[in-house]
C-alpha cells in the first residue's frame, strides 16, 4: 500500500514522501491518526498544492517541542512521592503517567506517550534519568527523583 505522509514519523520518512507500507498498518495506524493519505494521482496532485502548509505546521510542531524542551531543563529535578518501605521497594510503582502528571504540575505539559521507560516502571526509591521524546526529531533526559513518603 502507497501512502504519502502527512507528517514525518519515525524510521519511515518525512512531509510529502511515497512509502510503501503493509496494509495493516496502513489502515489501522497512519491513515485514521492522520499521519498518511493514500497515494492517487488525485491525492498526490492535492498535496503538492498544500505541501508548504504542512511543511511550515511541521516545522511549528519541532519548534514548539524544542520549546517544551528548553523549560522542562529549567525545572530541574522533578521529584515525586511515592508510598515505600523501609528497604526503598515502592508498594506499587512509579509509571509513565505519573511522571507525565508530576511534570505537568511543574509547569510543562507531558503526555503519557512522551515518556519512555524501556525497561519498564520504577519500583525503587531513588534517581533516574528518563528519556522524554517530545517529538520524532526531539528527545530530552529528565531527571527523576523518588522519595519514600508516608501520605502517598
Amino acid at each position: 500500500m502507497e501512502v504519502i505522509l502527512l507528517e514525518k514519523v519515525g524510521k519511515l520518512g518525512t512531509v510529502g514522501d511515497v512509502v510503501d507500507v503493509k496494509a495493516g498498518f496502513g489502515r489501522n495506524y497512519l491513515l485514521p491518526s492522520g499521519k498518511a493519505i493514500t497515494a492517487t494521482k488525485a491525492s498526490i496532485a492535492d498535496f503538492e498544492t498544500r505541501r508548504a502548509e504542512l511543511e511550515a505546521a511541521a516545522a511549528e510542531k519541532k519548534t514548539s517541542a524544542e520549546g517544551r524542551a528548553k523549560l522542562i531543563d529549567n525545572l530541574g529535578a522533578i521529584t515525586i512521592g511515592a508510598n515505600a518501605g523501609d528497604e526503598g521497594k515502592l508498594f506499587g510503582s512509579v509509571g509513565a503517567r505519573d511522571i507525565a502528571n508530576a511534570i505537568t504540575a511543574a509547569g510543562v505539559n507531558v503526555t503519557k506517550a512522551e515518556v519512555k521507560l524501556p525497561e519498564g516502571t520504577l519500583r525503587e526509591v531513588g534517581e533516574y534519568e528518563i528519556d522524554l521524546q517530545l517529538h520524532v526529531d526531539v528527545t530530552h533526559v529528565v531527571k527523576v527523583v523518588i522519595v519514600a513518603d508516608a501520605n502517598a
